[in-house]
């Protein structure tokens, strides 16, 4: 069979899969073994699934994910994001755009502090929709802004896909973790900006102009000054542990996970949210969510094998030969085909599967991997807002009710703007990523 009919066919039942709705490791299992199969036979990947299995997943470096995700859980679970948004609250004294520049500020630091995308979307989405209905914001500005504020937590540190391409390329988390420090912040300027246009561009309803709720008067009454103090002190000591511990070499990320855990413990103590539940939840999201990355690890790694047996990434790199001295060219045909998989795949899946593949491009064009890192870093955060897949806009959806078709339809303004402009920025300014990881 010729090799470009065997791509084809490969690249067909991958979609075919997809579309039958089975789940992103079963088609990489599933693709991975019938094409090593087809070009070596069934002895080969018999002895591969003897040991690999076991040592792609049986790594140090990976106790990072359940330690980060067992801190995002209690801190969610602890109930100092309800508190965080009543501060926002107080602080905005009702108006709605100070209201809404807030709400993205505290997105960005639950990116900070918990590494989750859904749960920060979700948890955020719950508590900030509403009130930013009451103050006149539409509901789908008000969603799609919540979904872009827990988007962050793709790239701002801890992330899940930042840890994830730093095991698949070798590229040291704690440095990828400081890179992403600078691009996060613009990715929060952008989106800040993005959502004040679309809200005064809008009719800011009477709904804006409502008197307080007996509920909003409690609520706020609840939240005395000593917890008030207590929540600003908890998040300050977390992103201090967390970025400090790092970036000053004390501790590695896997240690500042583990710190950042028993932090989250003690907080949820203190504030009397632990008991039989709290701890039964907490632990059983993380096993679920760790599970299904180890298990997206062990299938991406047989179908990156049968991409090496399948000698695909040579043949790119001579297809796109011509294109090697216009890096700029290729840099932005790359991030097109990772913003596509993005759109259909989840984000870990996409930097385990594809990175191995698009690898020796990168490295054949001489591309810093810590830059580029941050780069597909930034496109998985857009991908998370746009359609068919928008993990953080289905999570807004499901908590607040709002259809996901007028919540995609503002969420995709925000992606667009965030890919041209940071991504512009980032292929322009390299140093706004290598700068902070020079200086450790």
């Amino acid at each position: 069979m010729p090799i470009e009919v065997f791509y084809i066919l490969m690249l067909f039942l991958f979609g075919l899969f997809l579309f039958l709705g089975l789940h992103v490791h079963s088609v990489l299992l599933s693709i991975g073994i019938i094409g090593i199969i087809l070009l070596e036979g069934p002895t080969y990947i018999t002895s591969f699934l003897q040991s690999n299995p076991y040592k792609q997943v049986a790594s140090y470096t990976l106790t990072t994910i359940p330690l980060f995700v067992l801190m995002a859980q209690f801190v969610v679970k602890s109930g100092i994001v309800r508190d965080m948004y009543s501060m926002v609250f107080t602080l905005s004294k009702g108006k709605s755009g100070l209201l809404g520049v807030l709400t993205v500020i505290i997105g960005s630091f639950l990116g900070a502090v918990s590494g989750s995308t859904t749960g920060s979307s979700a948890a955020l989405g719950q508590v900030a929709v509403p009130e930013l209905r009451k103050r006149g914001f539409r509901d789908d500005v008000a969603g799609s802004t919540i979904a872009a504020a827990g988007s962050l937590s793709g790239i701002i540190p801890p992330s899940i896909i930042l840890i994830l391409y730093g095991v698949v390329t070798e590229t040291p988390i704690g440095t990828l973790f400081i890179a992403a420090i600078i691009p996060g912040i613009i990715m929060t300027i952008v989106i800040i900006g993005v959502m004040l246009v679309m809200h005064y561009r809008g009719d800011e309803t009477a709904a804006g102009l409502a008197k307080e709720t007996e509920e909003e008067e409690e609520a706020q009454q609840r939240l005395t000054l000593s917890r008030s103090l207590f929540v600003m002190m908890i998040g300050l000591i977390m992103v201090v542990v967390i970025f400090g511990g790092i970036y000053s070499g004390i501790f590695t990320p896997t240690e500042a996970g583990a710190v950042g855990a028993f932090v989250g413990f003690l907080t949820a103590l203190f504030l009397g949210k632990v008991n039989k539940a709290f701890f039964v939840e907490s632990f059983a999201e993380t096993v679920k969510i760790t599970s299904m990355v180890l298990l997206i690890m062990i299938t991406a790694q047989i179908f990156g094998r049968f991409i090496t047996v399948s000698q695909l990434p040579k043949e790119l790199i001579g297809a796109l030969g011509p294109l090697i001295d216009f890096p700029v060219a290729v840099l932005i045909l790359l991030s097109l085909i990772y913003f596509i998989l993005f759109m259909f795949i989840e984000g870990g899946a996409v930097i385990i599967m594809a990175t191995p593949v698009l690898l020796p491009i990168v490295q054949e064009m001489n591309v810093d991997l810590l830059w580029f890192g941050i780069l597909v870093s930034v496109i998985c955060t857009i991908g998370l807002l746009t359609p068919p897949v928008g993990l953080s806009v289905f999570a807004v959806s499901g908590v607040t009710g709002i259809p996901i078709e007028r919540l995609f339809r503002q969420s995709m303004i925000m992606a667009v703007v965030l890919a041209v402009v940071v991504c512009g920025l980032l292929i322009l300014f390299p140093g706004l990523v290598t700068w902070l990881p020079s200086l450790m």
